[in-house]
């Protein structure tokens, strides 16, 4: 019993040092933020889509809120990759050295894909969200006037969220590596999933049926996707798992 206990502190030190580590990148990451946020929402500012509208601080301390939520973002995506070398580090010692070599490249990946979502959620999603909502704004003979938080809000509340559920390829994969999930659960639960998938195309995009059309159907391809890369992860998982049986047996 005393045996576990230390057992488990350990554990829980090992999980404060390695959330120490993050937060120490997590700062230094703020600091590269606050220098790069300005040239950003200038950048961000010129761009086609938002040259032609007008937008206005309604509140004086809106550009202060608009350059630290750049600054948080930007600190948030710096610090991706860390995190997640944080958490396949922490998770390392239960996994047989194949699954530690083969989990490792899911951290570039999973980066990859996080920026390959924030990217088709800006280029695709957010251009065609806002052309739809000028339009309807001309055939409602509505003055458009934004503000310049609820432009880069609407803007966060899209690419962000996109981002992330971009992950899901990765988690599926990392999971079933370790044992977790099998395809045939993604499958019995699709359903479900499908349901969550609307609910959150439902919150993420405006309450109009193109956009949400085109935020969901990516969304469940990319469930389908998951459960193909789960499919052959679970074999590579007991083809290592039967090789160890076969070595302990020995």
């Amino acid at each position: 019993m005393k045996q576990q206990d230390m057992s488990i502190w350990g554990h829980l030190e090992e999980l404060r040092r390695r959330l120490f580590v993050v937060l120490a990148f997590f700062i230094v990451a703020l600091i590269i933020g606050f220098f790069i946020s300005s040239p950003l929402i200038t950048l961000l500012q010129q761009t086609p889509e938002a040259k032609d509208l007008p937008m206005n601080a309604f509140k004086m301390t809106d550009p202060l809120r608009i350059f630290m939520t750049f600054t948080f973002a930007i600190g948030l995506v710096l610090i991706f990759p860390v995190v997640l070398y944080q958490l396949w580090a922490f998770v390392k010692p239960g996994l047989h050295e194949k699954e530690q070599k083969a989990t490792l490249a899911y951290i570039p990946i999973a980066f990859v894909l996080f920026l390959v979502g924030v990217a088709f959620a800006y280029f695709v999603l957010f251009p065609f969200i806002l052309s739809f909502m000028s339009t309807m704004a001309e055939r409602l003979n509505i003055t458009e006037q934004y503000g310049i938080n609820e432009y880069f809000d609407f803007l966060f509340q899209l690419i962000l969220p996109f981002g992330a559920l971009f992950q899901l390829p990765v988690v599926v994969m990392f999971l079933t590596r370790i044992g977790l999930l099998t395809p045939d659960f993604l499958r019995t639960i699709r359903k479900y999933a499908y349901f969550v998938l609307l609910v959150i195309a439902g919150f993420i995009t405006p309450p109009d049926l193109f956009s949400h059309l085109m935020v969901t159907v990516p969304l469940l391809l990319l469930y389908e996707f998951s459960i193909w890369l789960s499919k052959l992860t679970y074999r590579k998982y007991k083809l290592t798992e039967d090789v160890a049986d076969k070595k302990q047996s020995d």
